[in-house]
């Protein structure tokens, strides 16, 4: 169930941009990274989500101005460090900003766009470098939805954005999904829970299943609210296949975003070596009748 990361190039940048600013310990600060390159930052007041950042460009000048319509810091982060992917990835400036004038962003994985995508990977790799979040993950003391909310204070980046980098470097079996109202915006899951056969991917619009982040959705408040609850689940409810599994079901409503991270994680490893050697053996035994 290996596949491919599309965007490792644009990680790699970041950190390569990390080593050149010699940067080595968390939190990283962005604002720090373009001022160091003479990039201005600054506050931009938005009315609604329209976009989160801006790279502005006159001349051989260059600007990012931040939307402060969402009052989290991480957010505001995250979107300085897409802005900076624009400017230090190969090619965004000469397909963004042909000719002087700016280009708005949607931080956060909202769009498949190319250009958007590989500035999201970028400023996750730049807040969140793999070795050193790698590191902080070994000295969680916790799992899970705690364990994540840990690092998000630790790198002073968002709850969302620390979920997805914890998936891509944990250990542990797990996926987080983002949602809204009934249906996925997104699911991103652990190497160790990929390796497992016969699960089936969890695409953007898809229903959710009947568990407890369904129920929780419904209640528009609780989400805008903050508040969270924890169940367990079965593998099967959310990724089907042949494993009869439970799963610790974490919830936390994400505020004015109006939308939910749900934290997926199992009791158990699961081995998948040992079912294939269960399979077989119970293969072994079934008995064969001659016609």
């Amino acid at each position: 169930m290996a596949q491919r990361n599309t965007y490792a190039h644009a990680t790699r940048a970041a950190e390569n941009l990390l080593d050149d600013e010699g940067i080595t310990e968390l939190p990283v600060r962005p604002i720090e990274i373009a001022k160091s390159r003479e990039i201005t930052v600054q506050p931009m007041s938005v009315s609604s989500n329209a976009f989160s950042g801006v790279l502005m460009k006159v001349g051989d000048v260059f600007g990012i101005g931040y939307a402060t319509h969402i009052d989290n810091e991480g957010f505001k982060r995250f979107s300085i460090g897409h802005e900076l992917g624009h400017y230090f990835l190969e090619g965004h400036c000469d397909h963004l900003l042909p000719m002087d004038g700016k280009h708005e962003s949607r931080a956060g994985f909202h769009t498949g766009d190319k250009y958007e995508m590989e500035a999201d990977h970028f400023s996750a790799g730049l807040l969140m470098p793999r070795k050193l979040f790698k590191k902080a993950i070994d000295q969680q003391r916790t799992t899970g939805l705690k364990a994540i909310q840990a690092l998000s204070d630790l790198c002073i980046t968002s709850l969302t954005a620390t979920a997805i980098q914890y998936a891509k470097h944990s250990p542990d079996q797990i996926a987080i999904v983002l949602s809204t109202g009934r249906a996925v915006d997104y699911c991103f899951m652990s190497d160790t829970l990929k390796e497992l056969r016969g699960l089936e991917w969890i695409k953007k619009g898809t229903l959710l299943p009947r568990t407890t982040t369904y129920a929780f959705n419904q209640d528009e408040q609780r989400v805008r609210a903050g508040a969270s609850e924890e169940s367990s689940c079965n593998l099967d409810d959310w990724f089907g296949g042949p494993w009869d599994a439970e799963l610790i079901e974490e919830v936390v409503g994400l505020g004015a975003y109006g939308k939910t991270l749900t934290v997926l994680s199992t009791t158990e490893f699961l081995d998948q070596e040992e079912l294939d050697e269960d399979e077989e053996i119970e293969e072994s035994w079934t008995p064969r009748f001659r016609r």
